[in-house]
Parts: structure tokens; C-alpha cells; sequence
């Protein structure tokens, strides 16, 4: 059982890191000075750290839910 608590722990930390980065990257959009006679160009700063944590989120979830399965 303690593998199932070190797996949830760890997908805690990575979907709070990924939901920090959320946060920050909608902050950081918002505080950008908008010029009307521009296009806005959105580069995203965390982009990569982003979808690292967001696959991570995923695969640790489906392991989660697979050991849940196995329990009933």
C-alpha cells in the first residue's frame, strides 16, 4: 500500500507544480500591455516544463487507476 501513497504523493507534487505554471503563464498574459494596432504573439514560457508535468500527470493517473481496479 505504501507504493500506492509514494505514487499518489508523487502525482500531488507534479499536478501543483503543473497548476503553479498554469497560474503564472495566465498571470503573465494578463500583465502583458496590449497594443491595439499589433498582433499579440503568446509565446508560452513553460510550454515543455508543462507538457512534461502534464504527461507525467497522466501516466502516474492511469497507474492509479489501474491499482484501484486491481483492488476491487
Amino acid at each position: 500500500m505504501s507504493n500506492k501513497l509514494e505514487i499518489l504523493r508523487e502525482y500531488q507534487k507534479a499536478s501543483s507544480k503543473l497548476d503553479q505554471l498554469k497560474s503564472e503563464e495566465a498571470d503573465k498574459i494578463k500583465s502583458t500591455p496590449v497594443n491595439t494596432s499589433s498582433t499579440e504573439v503568446i509565446t508560452p514560457q513553460f510550454g515543455n516544463e508543462m507538457t512534461h508535468l502534464n504527461q507525467e500527470c497522466m501516466q502516474l493517473n492511469m497507474i492509479l487507476e489501474a491499482m484501484d481496479a486491481s483492488e476491487d
